[in-house]
């Protein structure tokens, strides 16, 4: 398990895992355009790596560039000027991040990456905000951050901040990324996605597990992105598969961790999906991150 680095520089390091939704109802859309949802959210223990390093100059600065992404538009920087600014702390920093979790794959990267630079800043700033003022300023910059920051398996209503923590099985997954960019914007506007998934109960989802395990954007997704269909196919042949948030990323539980390497070997010998990216991930209710600073 990932532990927190604090050396004489003051430089940390902190995991920033990715997240699977094992479900995903969307029971409504309200008038701002936001979708209300119903989802049951589970970490794995897939990280992006980010490192902090103090400075007393009041910059903060994302020292490697992400592909695509402007650095004033990374939600790494984003959120470490949010908490800047609402603490009024007058330091800065410099981050660094190793990237393993695919981007737009609906792993959610991106919150995760806004998550661990709040609770890392604030312990590296020693701010002494509590994690409910820090999701609060998370929900700011995108409706996955409040998970990330609440660090448990978690059943979620609203846009996905309303969280209750549940404990989960810890099944082996495997992950693919067959190699698609979704847009999400896209999928939540389609005119046929389903918007009218009758509202259940957390104990109903908890107690119904795969029969009310669906994603109500997965046929939606499926018939946007042909590929995707076809790697939630071929990955159903071990095992029942499923699409996480709107994509890419689609997964299936194993009991073992052996099967699940198996089916990723296999997946590698065949010549036609090389292309996609296959990962072996262990579901985990308690998020890498915060154990790492031991809260």
């Amino acid at each position: 398990m990932p532990t927190s680095t604090l050396i004489p520089s003051s430089t940390l390091t902190l995991p920033s895992p990715g997240k699977l939704n094992r479900m995903l109802h969307i029971v409504g859309r309200r008038q701002d355009g936001y979708h209300e949802l119903q989802t049951i959210f589970q970490f794995i223990d897939l990280c992006d790596q980010l490192h902090f390093s103090p400075r007393h100059d009041g910059v903060i600065e994302l020292t490697n560039a992400i592909t695509g992404v402007a650095h004033d538009d990374n939600l790494i920087v984003r959120a470490a000027r949010l908490l800047q600014q609402a603490s009024g702390t007058r330091l800065g920093t410099s981050i660094s991040i190793d990237k393993n979790l695919p981007m737009g794959g609906g792993l959610g990267g991106g919150s995760s990456n806004a998550a661990t630079v709040l609770m890392g800043l604030n312990h590296l700033w020693k701010l002494g905000l509590t994690k409910a003022e820090l999701a609060r300023l998370g929900l700011t910059l995108g409706a996955d951050v409040p998970v990330f920051v609440h660090g448990h398996s978690a059943w979620a209503e609203g846009v996905g901040e309303k969280l209750t923590s549940v404990t989960l099985d810890t099944p082996w997954f495997v992950v693919i990324h067959p190699s698609v960019s979704v847009a999400t914007p896209a999928i939540f506007q389609d005119p046929e996605l389903t918007r009218d998934s009758h509202p259940i109960t957390m104990a109903r989802a908890l107690q119904g597990g795969a029969s009310e395990w669906r994603n109500d954007c997965e046929a939606t997704v499926k018939k946007r992105y042909p590929p995707i269909a076809v790697a939630l196919d071929w990955l159903a042949q071990y095992a029942p598969s499923r699409l996480t948030g709107t994509g890419a990323c689609l997964f299936a539980a194993f009991d073992s961790q052996q099967a699940a390497q198996t089916t990723v070997a296999g997946l590698m010998h065949q010549q036609k999906h090389q292309h996609w990216q296959a990962w072996v991930a262990r579901g985990l209710n308690a998020s890498p991150l915060q154990d790492a600073l031991g809260c």
